[in-house]
């Protein structure tokens, strides 16, 4: 099962985007694609198309979207740090959920037009349709902190928590907390919030119970801070057509499952416990 990686949402390239593997995988910035081929450690460049007023159109294919946005490489550096104080910490990765949060909801909310009265006269306008339902699912815990804001970027949204556990011995999750309603009301969309995608038994585990209430792989997000292949391989070979936003991707997995060099342990460090 083939993805893409893409920093940024508004550019399409017609070529054909293979799967990532350990020997290669491709870029799309906004003027060029690099293949990266890292045995033989060469770029060729390929030209490639603005879609600015287009949505990109994924088939069955997973994208993976990293936002080319200075703020969001401000608060990744600020998180890596070891240095970091848990409040900063937390507020860091809020603001990044915020920003994240945004670019994923880019030509993807339904909206109603109308006509209303401004102090200067009467004026067509737009709004979210807030009869078309909006859903945020952070993982507990980690995921509270980086969905902190999303109710001040995403209106009228319900909030579904799901906790789910790690074994560190094992790598496999087990859900502990689940608030997800019985079936999801038809037509939503879903955020679902895991700060770190890495061996990915967590996110996989999420979605699928999101899916057996109803929801559809094109109808939910993935939001996360930091993401790294094995993750992104299961979620492709598992959800086709989904889509997920990462503030940044990482090479590899140490072996105790951690991201490398990712930055730590996101919910010890949000919450200093």
């Amino acid at each position: 099962m083939a993805f893409a990686i893409n920093n940024s949402p508004l550019f399409q390239c017609p070529q054909h985007i293979s799967a990532l593997n350990s020997a290669c995988h491709d870029i799309i910035n906004p003027k060029q694609v690099f293949r990266l081929d890292c045995r033989k450690r060469r770029a060729v460049i390929m030209n490639c198309q603005t879609t600015a007023e287009k949505k990109i159109v994924s088939g069955d294919r997973m994208l993976v979207f990293v936002p080319p946005h200075p703020l969001i490489k401000h608060w990744i550096s600020v998180l890596r740090n070891e240095q970091t104080p848990c409040a900063i910490f937390r507020n860091a990765m809020a603001e990044l959920g915020r920003l994240l949060i945004y670019e994923a909801s880019r030509e993807w909310l339904p909206t109603i037009s109308g006509e209303i009265q401004s102090p200067m006269g009467a004026v067509s306008v737009e709004f979210v349709d807030p009869r078309e339902p909006i859903a945020i699912v952070p993982i507990l815990r980690a995921g509270l902190a980086l969905a902190e804001h999303a109710s001040s970027v995403l209106p009228a949204t319900k909030t579904y928590h799901l906790g789910i556990s790690r074994d560190e011995e094992t790598l496999q999750p087990t859900v502990y907390l689940n608030k997800l309603p019985k079936k999801f009301p038809e037509g939503s969309r879903v955020f679902v919030v895991d700060p770190m995608l890495a061996t990915g038994g967590t996110i996989v585990a999420a979605i699928q119970l999101i899916k057996d209430r109803g929801v559809d792989n094109k109808q939910i997000k993935v939001i996360s801070a930091v993401a790294a292949p094995p993750a992104l391989q299961k979620l492709s070979e598992n959800f086709p057509g989904l889509h997920v936003y990462s503030g940044i991707l990482d090479p590899y997995l140490n072996d105790k499952g951690f991201i490398f060099p990712g930055l730590g342990d996101a919910g010890d460090r949000s919450f200093g416990t």
